[in-house]
């Protein structure tokens, strides 16, 4: 069986870095919030271009913590796409901020400068940029001049696009804060939970360095409002660490595949997705089929995994009842039914990424 992802043919490929990286922090005594995370803290500031990074105890924990450093609070609008998961509303929900959803581009997938100028219209206090798949949101830096001239926070969400380049920056360092998961399947991922935020400015990182931790601005005094335990733990660190010199390769060989699935995959009835160049660093692979279930079907009859991300668009979630029954987002909900996820990971053999074209290609719709 050809896996949607193959964590353990990533852990081989630096099994020695790993084990070195374990045995240091054990033999520290040294496990939360110590010079491990401050070193992985910079490095990954620094890979960015930005100026500040705050390591947390997951991607989620990022999006609420930097909702609140940038000022959202119970009551507020929060704009964001309803195509990525449930993440990102989660997290507004957790503060007791109000979703207000975005529709999406029907080819990127992402969201467009029209629909981000709708939800500031609406008085919305920050919007969300999520970086779906991997790839960058093409308009980001015009969003970003947007949201600055009107007063709105912009936070991009850049859980599945570490290292995508948008107008010669990496994406996280747009807008006025971003968050980043470290889950193990991300592009750099831990092996165990984690996440980030990530700043060009001093008070943002300030503030989600002491809402991490209770909202201490010393120990055992809480000052701020908030705050919670979500801390990226030494282990963890020490481990991205040993894979964050290692991400730009994996991202290259990630474009490989996906340039491969491109040039080489021909249905009428599958779409593929954008070819985007180093805007996108492939962390999924997602085509579309009106005949979805037929091709999933067929492709674990051949022995290959396949996934949605994601079969209901948060407006459509049960949590939500018929408080958004009235909303119609098209393209997201159109991509919903359609959309499919092939393997494509960095560790992937030319064999197998062969084996998965021929057996879409293979495909009597």
């Amino acid at each position: 069986m050809i896996k949607i992802n193959d964590l353990s043919a990533l852990t081989q490929t630096q099994k020695e870095g790993v084990k070195n990286a374990v045995a240091r922090v054990v033999d520290s005594g040294w496990v939360v919030l110590g010079p491990e995370v401050r070193h992985f803290e910079s490095a990954f500031a620094d890979y960015l271009g930005a100026r500040h990074c705050a390591g947390v105890a997951n991607g989620t924990d990022a999006i609420e913590l930097a909702l609140k450093a940038l000022g959202v609070a119970v009551g507020d609008r929060v704009a964001t796409v309803a195509n990525a998961g449930m993440y990102t509303s989660a997290a507004v929900l957790a503060i007791g901020a109000e979703p207000v959803f975005m529709d999406v581009d029907l080819d990127s997938r992402n969201v467009a400068l029209p629909e981000v100028r709708r939800v500031i219209a609406l008085g919305v206090k920050a919007v969300v940029a999520t970086h779906l798949y991997g790839l960058a949101v093409a308009e980001i830096e015009a969003i970003a001049q947007l949201c600055a001239q009107h007063g709105v926070a912009l936070l991009e969400d850049c859980a599945q696009a570490h290292g995508a380049i948008v107008s010669g920056r990496r994406v996280g360092t747009f807008g006025d804060a971003a968050s980043f998961s470290f889950y193990p399947t991300k592009n750099l991922g831990a092996l165990g939970d984690g996440g980030a935020v990530v700043t060009q400015r001093a008070d943002v990182a300030e503030r989600v360095g002491h809402l991490r931790q209770y909202g201490w601005t010393a120990k055992y005094q809480v000052s701020l409002p908030g705050g919670r335990n979500s801390r990226l733990d030494e282990m963890q660190a020490a481990i991205l660490m040993v894979f964050l010199p290692h991400l730009d390769a994996a991202n290259a060989r990630r474009r490989q595949i996906a340039a491969r699935y491109g040039a080489s995959i021909h249905h009428p009835d599958v779409q593929l997705p954008m070819d985007a160049g180093e805007s996108s660093v492939a962390h999924l692979y997602v085509l579309r089929s009106a005949r979805r279930e037929a091709l999933r079907a067929h492709l674990q009859a051949q022995g290959i995994s396949s996934d949605v991300h994601y079969p209901i668009p948060d407006h459509r979630q049960p949590v939500f009842g018929d408080r958004y029954a009235g909303l119609r987002l098209e393209n997201t909900e159109r991509l919903a039914a359609e959309i499919l996820t092939l393997p494509c990971y960095a560790e992937m053999r030319d064999e197998d990424v062969a084996r998965v074209v021929a057996a879409v290609n293979g495909w009597r719709a």
